[in-house]
Order: C-alpha cells, then structure tokens, then sequence
C-alpha cells in the first residue's frame, strides 16, 4: 500500500481501530463543519482534549511531559503572541483569530506534504491515475486484500474518484494544487459541501435505504456493548435521540434524507472557532469582561494546554507570520 493514503482511506483505517463511529469523529458536534474540523476530541466541560486540540492545533499531542510550571511559562509567550495589539488583554477576536490560524496552518501543511508525495516532479498538476497508483495501486497485485475487516478498498476508491471528480474544476482530468486542496479538505470549499454530507449519510446510513433512522443516528456517536437496553444509557444519548425527534427529523417520518442531514452538518452562520473562542473566554473570565487577561489564562492553564501542552518552542519560532 502506499505510503500516503486518501483521507478517506485513513478514516476508515482510523475506524477499525477505535471500533468508532465512521469519519474522523464519535460525536454529533463533531459532525457539524464549518471548515477544518477544530478537533476530533469530545467537546465537554470536564475533559479538556477539545480545548487543547482547538487551541493549539496539530501540535498540542507533542506535550505530554511538561510540567505545571513549563507549560505555564510557555503558555504565556503564546499568549503574547495573541495579544496582537498588546494592550495586555485577549479579545474574543484575538483568540479566534489564533484559532483560525492553527487550523489554517495545518491544512496548507498537509497540502504541501501531500501534494510534493504525489505530484509528479515534471508537471506542475496530478491526474487520477497518478494518485491511484500511489494510494490504490497495491488492489493491481494479484494476492491483495480487497477488504480489511468489513471495508472495501474498491468502495473507497471509487469513492475518492467521485470526490476527485468534484474537485476538477475545469474538467481537464488534471488537478491543481488549489483543486487538490479542494479534494484532500472538501469541508474548505464551498462547490465541495455537498459531497461531504453525502459521503456522511453513507457513513452512517448502515442499511443502506439513503437515509438515516435513529438507531444509526446514535450509532454513529455510542456504542456501548455492555449496554442493555436504553436505560443504561448515559443521558447526553438520551438528549441526542430527542434531539434527533424534535429537531434532526423536520418532517418526522423517522428519517433523516440528504436535506436533513446537510442541515444538520453545514448549519447556517456557524464558526467553531468562534464558538470555541466564546467557550474558552467564558471558562476563563474571572471578571466577567469578556477580555481575558494573562493571569486569567494561566490560572487555567490546563485549560488552554493541561498535560497535552504543546511545542511551544517551535510554535514561537513559526507564529511570528501571525
């Protein structure tokens, strides 16, 4: 197989492993896009990963060592680094714009990675068969597995063909590094929304009917084997299935169809990194300004980086174009 693998690829692979829901993510709020997916975390008030993921970025895993006092200590350049007017205070829009530029760090980053790995050295665009060969060419030999544990490889890449398709603006068979873009993160890009709800309703459309019922619905974000009947269940399920009847399902017949789940996944007027600004801001805001303070931050520091701190090191020498 080769080395670099089709996002999709990778998720379905990622899945096995988790025994999770399809995609990248286990929660509904996961599901919801709007551009780079801030984490693939569980988003709650107790456990922070979500935070640290969102707030850091792709960097927030390298951490796991640093002490209470280092991770304070470089938590407080970052900081200075986002008090972009440096009246000694982070704003909402400070911090979201930080945000927005760990995520947006992140994807041009992969691009790059994946476009240098595929992009033949003499043309300056990637076609099909170029791609297939370094991600699905291992399906030519004779003696490959065409499934691993329930999954089809040939679904997969058929799948990527259709996304692919989408991406070739001009229809030349060949991708740009902007297309390519579009390919590799469908969520960015607005001609590309729609297929990232269809490939979602096929993720969690388990019977196959093009539409999702409940049971999948909350399959989707918990399984739990040792759990026998709803009763056992934890009550933010319980709150998802009555969020699936009164709000999921608009015209309640038990189902959601390809409308119903775009509205659910693509909500109009909704930015995680905002969102995520907001949070951070209301968890951390002694005072109640709206303004978070250095001190406020550090105080909660596991907040912003707990144990999974981040290479603050590196970060300093590459946040300077912030």
């Amino acid at each position: 197989m080769g080395s670099h693998l089709t996002p999709l690829l990778l998720s379905c692979l990622w899945m096995i492993i988790i025994q999770g829901a399809s995609l990248d993510h286990e929660k509904d709020h996961d599901r919801v896009i709007q551009g780079k997916p801030l984490s693939d975390k569980e988003h709650d008030d107790y456990d922070h990963e979500y935070d640290h993921d969102a707030f850091l970025g792709d960097e927030a895993s390298e951490f796991d060592d640093l002490t209470p006092e280092e991770s304070q200590r470089r938590l407080g350049m970052i900081v200075d680094k986002i008090d972009t007017d440096n009246d000694g205070q982070v704003s909402i829009d400070e911090l979201q714009k930080w945000i927005k530029f760990t995520q947006t760090r992140y994807i041009g980053e992969d691009v790059e990675r994946q476009w240098e790995s595929h992009k033949p050295e003499s043309k300056d665009t990637v076609n099909w068969g170029e791609y297939r060969h370094n991600v699905y060419g291992f399906l030519d030999e004779e003696d490959s597995e065409q499934e691993d544990h329930g999954f089809s490889y040939q679904q997969m890449e058929a799948r990527d063909n259709r996304r692919w398709i989408l991406a070739d603006v001009d229809k030349d068979g060949e991708l740009t590094k902007e297309e390519f873009q579009a390919f590799l993160h469908p969520e960015d890009a607005d001609h590309m929304r729609d297929i990232v709800v269809t490939e979602t309703l096929e993720d969690i459309d388990k019977d196959n009917d093009g539409k999702i019922n409940i049971d999948e619905y909350i399959g989707d974000m918990y399984r739990d084997e040792d759990t026998a009947n709803q009763e056992d269940e934890p009550d933010w399920v319980a709150s998802e299935r009555e969020q699936f009847t009164k709000f999921r399902d608009r015209d309640g017949d038990g189902l959601m169809d390809l409308e119903e789940v775009k509205a659910w996944i693509i909500p109009p007027d909704f930015d995680h990194s905002e969102a995520e600004a907001k949070h951070l801001i209301f968890e951390s805001d002694q005072d109640q300004d709206n303004l978070l303070t250095k001190e406020e931050i550090l105080d909660k520091y596991d907040l912003f980086v707990g144990s999974q701190a981040t290479d603050f090191g590196e970060a300093l020498t590459r946040h300077d174009e912030f």
